[in-house]
């Protein structure tokens, strides 16, 4: 049976066979068994690389950071998680430079660490008690990258049109709703303003397949 470390949009995690692209953590969450007994250890939710250098890891090690695995960078935002600031150092750094430009008003000095963005995450990640955070906006507003809820699933925002999201990767589009129509946003909303401001998240391959419909895309 394959361990629950599998994470959707929504921040849950599941036992299933799907990998995904990126590599991340939470902290330790699993206990010697290997059995998930929390849903986060640190408000540093963070996402790596699949390899990184010569480093071999046992999955779920004793006294170790829970493995956790997503579908592609969009996955992730949506969650709560955001680049490792060593083995994506890059992208960690585009993405604190951008985040901080879009989010003037969450943060103060004018140099704020990474644990300041983190905390802000963190109370729009999670709910007291347990819980996936959400915030309602009007579909026109939402930029590309973005994920949102209806009906209970989630579908990825592209251009003109939005695609259903699994665990192996994303379906045929479909199309947005009307204009005017409010929905449930899963990713953060500093994440969104990020989004807006040009920032876009890294795609499973599925998401270029799915854009090859008729639907058109403006």
């Amino acid at each position: 049976m394959p361990l629950q470390n599998r994470v959707d949009p929504f921040g849950n995690l599941h036992a299933v066979q799907a990998r995904g692209t990126l590599l991340g953590n939470r902290g330790q969450l699993h206990n010697a068994d290997k059995t998930i007994v929390r849903a986060w250890k640190t408000k540093a939710w963070v996402t790596c690389t699949l390899e990184y250098g010569d480093i071999q890891r046992t999955i779920f090690s004793p006294d170790s950071y829970s493995e956790l695995f997503f579908l592609d960078e969009a996955t992730a935002f949506a969650a709560g998680h955001r680049p490792c600031g060593s083995c994506r150092n890059e992208r960690y750094r585009a993405f604190k430079a951008k985040w901080l430009a879009a989010n003037p008003e969450l943060v103060t000095g004018e140099q704020p660490s990474i644990t300041v963005i983190d905390k802000v995450l963190h109370g729009e990640r999670t709910l007291r008690g347990g819980g996936k955070a959400t915030f309602e906006a009007t579909i026109e507003t939402l930029p590309f990258g973005t994920i949102i809820m209806k009906d209970g699933a989630a579908y990825l925002v592209v251009e003109g049109a939005m695609l259903p999201w699994s665990f192996r990767g994303y379906g045929q589009p479909v199309s947005l709703p009307e204009a005017g129509t409010s929905v449930t946003v899963l990713t953060p909303a500093s994440i969104v303003r990020l989004f807006q401001q040009g920032f876009r998240s890294e795609l499973h391959e599925t998401a270029a397949n799915a854009q090859c419909s008729t639907i058109p895309l403006r």
